[in-house]
């Protein structure tokens, strides 16, 4: 596989201690369409690889249906909560605490899908190697997956575009009432805020501030940031055929139909 790239400083992400503990709780809830749409690709092309697969929200169903997919992630964090949950359902998965510029698994994939990761924790360089990385790990007419929200779909973050709006970063201190409760009855409150945004750069830095709570007092709290790169769908589209991907097409809140203006997520999918 490919040598690894000297990128400069490495961004930051939250997906650690606290945070993670919180995924590992309630991963089940967010955007569950998403795995339908992944299934479908998954179950047309194995092995398949979940790129960013986290506490496994996609990964585990996938397992549990029968289907052959490894795991990938840069925080040991996720990856250890991603296998306590498959072990506790009898499941054995590939997993590999590994960053997506730094892909270099032992076997190619039919199927390589990205939800909800690409550019987070990250930067352009970093990313541009991390779709050469995908090249080089997928099989000769297999197929690639990324997702990423569009960055004009968050009025939050598009009002400090403006150069006036962003004198008021960063944001104040985020603190929040709001907790759930978890199955043995710890809460958990998340609470982010912008601290800077650069339009140019197409790069915003989060921070996260993260409890945890039991029998109504404070057990651990945490503050960590997250750097995010941003891509517009025909940029992202343009990298991957740089890569050197093609038949590339741009599909809409995920689902299997050209994506428009009016799509916050798209998903570009290309073959190799």
């Amino acid at each position: 596989m490919r040598d690894d790239v000297a990128v400069g400083d490495e961004p930051q992400t939250w997906h650690h201690g606290l945070v993670a503990e919180w995924w590992e709780e309630f991963n089940d809830d967010f955007r569950p369409h998403e795995l339908a749409y992944f299934r479908e690709f998954v179950a047309g092309g194995q092995p398949a690889l979940d790129a960013g697969c986290g506490s496994g929200r996609l990964l585990v169903p996938l397992l549990r249906a029968g289907f052959d997919v490894d795991g990938v992630d840069v925080s040991p964090d996720m990856i250890a909560a991603c296998r306590r949950t498959a072990e506790a359902e009898g499941l054995a998965p590939q997993l590999a605490v590994q960053a997506l510029h730094e892909l270099d698994m032992p076997r190619c994939y039919r199927t390589i899908f990205v939800c909800g990761s690409f550019g987070v924790g990250s930067d352009r360089r970093r990313d541009a190697e991390a779709l050469r990385r995908f090249h080089d790990h997928l099989e000769p007419g297999g197929t690639l997956l990324v997702d990423t929200e569009a960055p004009y779909a968050d009025p939050r973050l598009t009002r400090y575009w403006a150069a006036s709006a962003r004198d008021d970063l960063p944001e104040p201190p985020a603190r929040t009432d709001r907790r759930r409760r978890a199955s043995d009855g710890t809460e958990y409150s998340l609470a982010s805020r912008i601290v800077d945004v650069d339009p140019f750069e197409q790069r915003v830095v989060l921070e996260m501030h993260a409890e945890r709570w039991r029998d109504g007092a404070v057990q651990a709290s945490e503050d960590r940031r997250l750097d995010i790169a941003y891509y517009f769908p025909l940029e992202l589209a343009a990298m991957i055929e740089r890569a050197g991907f093609r038949d590339v097409e741009i599909h809409g809140e995920h689902q299997r139909r050209p994506a428009t203006a009016d799509d916050s997520f798209v998903v570009v999918v290309a073959r190799r």
